[in-house]
């Protein structure tokens, strides 16, 4: 550490300066790209903050943007909104990602940094040795915000702690107070990023027990059993989309098919699932939207509006291509999925899942709509 802050021309630093700036940096140049800041960010003006990540996240280059304490805008609010997204899709508290945030700032400056202090990686900085994971899943951003919040939600009392001693009871860092320097600015981020979400804070479902569809506890003929057990991420064998599928619906079917095995993620796009960019990836609702768009038939992008889309079937009269809602209530459900023929349901179906195929028989339907 003495030679990193060295390395960088630094002549004297507070303990909790050091920790700021040269601690668990992956090389010299690095830290120098990380060491420019100084201080504490206070009084941030969040709708500011909000306008400038929004010209990120919609696809600026960074050149012009401009937020206090981020050097590397175009990288680092790309790994605040996995952050924030992985927190969302786990039911974390507001509060637990802010201290995720303020986390990922002190330890890596928001980066997805390939090496750091001893054997550390990532954006938290996580140890292979240590039991966080393998060298490769650390790697993956939403892996290692998984970890972190997972740890988090098993501290005793968490929610009643500063921000600073809860990321410290996670991290045992040698430097407990540094976390408190970036909690301005890691709440500035998540009230910005959590806008962008279409879900976020509509969790709750509404009060409604019925659906207009009659779905109930009908199912169709087929269950998906004849193919046995599907391992996740394949095709079944055998499987073929029924000759009698709508052309639109084949080419929705066919385009979801493709997605098999990429990772799930909550508010993810599903515009390249293959991609390096976890935000690239699928959940329930945006499969179902881009599925279509390759069909040229514009879905909404949510659960909730997409049960309202095209037109209400019964789930014992499913034809390929219809939408079916499970989770919640038939008003509000919480995931969806695209019925393929033959008993068997195409599905992003949550956080560390990947896209698959499942039997319908797995499936409690709420509602079933026919878009085409």
């Amino acid at each position: 550490m003495k030679g990193i802050a060295a390395g960088i021309g630094v002549v004297v630093l507070s303990p909790l300066l050091l920790a700021g700036t040269a601690m668990m940096m992956a090389s010299s140049s690095e830290a120098a790209t990380t060491a420019s800041f100084s201080g504490c960010l206070t009084g941030l003006d969040t709708a500011e903050v909000t306008k400038e990540v929004t010209k990120i996240l919609d696809g600026a280059s960074g050149k012009d943007v401009h937020i206090q304490g981020l050097d590397l805008p175009a990288e680092q609010i790309p790994n605040a909104q996995t952050i924030v997204a992985t927190g969302l899709s786990l039911d974390v508290p507001k509060k637990g990602q802010i201290v995720a945030i303020a986390t990922a700032m002190q330890e890596s400056r928001l980066r997805n940094l390939n090496s750091g202090d001893r054997d550390s990686l990532g954006l938290f900085q996580q140890r292979p040795s240590q039991g966080w994971g393998t060298a490769q899943q650390i790697r993956d951003p939403v892996y290692a915000s998984e970890q972190f919040y997972k740890h988090l939600l098993k501290v005793d009392g968490w929610q009643q702690m500063k921000v600073t001693q809860a990321a410290q009871a996670v991290q045992a860092s040698g430097y407990p107070d540094a976390y408190a320097q970036w909690e301005d600015l890691a709440t500035a981020l998540q009230k910005a990023i959590a806008k962008t979400f279409p879900n976020a804070g509509k969790d709750e479902p509404a009060k409604d027990t019925e659906s207009a569809s009659g779905a109930g506890m009908c199912t169709p003929d087929k269950d998906g059993t004849s193919f046995g057990r599907i391992p996740e991420g394949s095709v079944p064998k055998g499987y073929k989309i029924p000759k009698d599928a709508d052309p639109k619906a084949r080419a929705a079917i066919e385009w979801a098919m493709h997605q098999l095995g990429t990772l799930y993620q909550w508010g993810g796009s599903c515009t390249d699932s293959h991609g390096p960019d976890p935000m690239g990836r699928c959940d329930c609702s945006s499969l179902m939207q881009q599925a279509y768009a390759h069909a040229d038939v514009k879905l909404t992008r949510t659960t909730y509006t997409q049960v309202n889309e095209g037109k209400s079937v019964s789930a014992k009269s499913l034809k390929p291509g219809d939408l079916i809602f499970s989770r919640g209530t038939a008003a509000r459900p919480a995931h969806v999925g695209m019925y393929m023929g033959e008993g068997l349901v195409i599905e992003a179906p949550r956080t560390s899942k990947p896209v698959r195929i499942t039997p319908i028989k797995d499936w409690d339907i709420l509602a079933a709509r026919r878009v085409l």
